[in-house]
């Protein structure tokens, strides 16, 4: 959905219709001398940036509460089996 804007002097004559845009997902971009300043979210949308946020552990939960890796029968071993180089590498000295 693409967003609105609105100028920050018209931000108080439309706040009503902007809330409620907002409230139906259309995001509102406020705008000062032609550059966007800010950008006003629903709630919803809102949580679901923060929770995007979270890092890698938090969403490997979220991929885990959705889907049950264990039903889908996949060996681990078998598929990772060929991903790591087992090559001595470079050689560190400290």
């Amino acid at each position: 959905m693409m967003a609105h804007q609105y100028s920050i002097e018209q931000v108080l004559e439309h706040l009503e219709q902007i809330i409620q845009d907002v409230e139906q997902g259309i995001p509102m971009q406020l705008i000062r001398q032609g550059e966007r300043v800010a950008v006003i979210l629903s709630a919803t949308e809102d949580h679901i940036l923060l929770r995007e946020k979270l890092g890698f552990g938090h969403a490997l939960e979220r991929f885990r509460q959705e889907y049950n890796v264990e039903e889908a029968n996949i060996n681990p071993d078998e598929v990772f089996k060929d991903v790591r180089d087992n090559s001595p590498g470079t050689e560190v000295i400290f």
